[in-house]
């Protein structure tokens, strides 16, 4: 009996060949926009320019020194304030106690100009919901992101990167490699947006775990773009060269 053939990127038409490629390029410039848009989500929290690990800690555990918001407004947000008088109330309006008669008064006009264009759950889920005053008294404390936030957010990072996990791997599984290294490297970027997730969820009440945050993330990010990386060299190289000795 003849021994199971696999499809390799060597069966594939050119058509396949382009689809596949443009798809994983796609993909990757999607990530890499959305390591910008982390960098900037995150960045300047702990009042330092640049993304740290106090940075994570603030927005998973919070900071008993000082909140979101405030630290955004200094920081990162203040460039998007029309006046830069409105910083000020906002400071002086959590220094009160960020209680809501005043936030209706003051402090959603200011926000509702100026910040929920991005801080809105429809447009951006990931980013703080500056639209209402339950969202904005969650910045405006120094708890950092609560539980059914952690879950909102999850959830849709859970779908969404599974898919697309899903269709790099089926790509990455016609590459003419180690077929127990081939196992093993589909398996990876799963298993690190797992641990990714469930970090979150651990840096909550425990803040060093911040750094399997950062390490989960960094693993599931080489792994799909080395998926990435050598499909395509297969695809239009490699697979290219066996023809050629075939």
């Amino acid at each position: 009996m003849a021994p199971e053939r696999f499809r390799r990127f060597k069966d594939i038409s050119v058509s396949e060949r382009i689809l596949n490629t443009v798809f994983l390029l796609t993909i990757g410039l999607g990530y890499l926009a959305a390591l910008a848009n982390l960098y900037y989500t995150h960045q300047g929290l702990d009042g330092k320019a640049g993304l740290s690990i106090e940075d994570v800690v603030i927005s998973y555990h919070g900071s008993t020194t000082q909140t979101r918001l405030g630290t955004a407004i200094k920081g990162i947000m203040k460039p998007n304030l029309r006046y830069a008088s409105d910083g000020q109330v906002i400071e002086e309006w959590i220094r009160a106690g960020a209680e809501e008669p005043e936030y209706t008064d003051k402090i959603a006009p200011i926000l509702n100009r100026d910040c929920v264009i991005c801080h809105t759950p429809s447009i951006n889920p990931t980013l703080p919901d500056l639209t209402n005053y339950k969202g904005v008294a969650e910045v405006a404390h120094g708890g950092g992101a609560t539980i059914p936030t952690l879950v909102r957010v999850s959830h849709i990072h859970l779908f969404g990167i599974a898919f697309i996990l899903f269709f790099i791997g089926k790509i990455f599984l016609l590459c003419d490699i180690n077929m127990y290294l081939k196992r093993i490297a589909v398996v990876i970027p799963f298993a690190a947006m797992l641990l990714d997730v469930v970090s979150w969820f651990i840096t909550k009440s425990t803040p060093s775990f911040a750094y399997v945050v950062v390490i989960s993330g960094t693993l599931m990010g080489i792994s799909m773009g080395m998926q990435i990386v050598i499909s395509i060299y297969q695809m239009w190289f490699y697979s290219r060269k066996s023809e050629v000795g075939c």
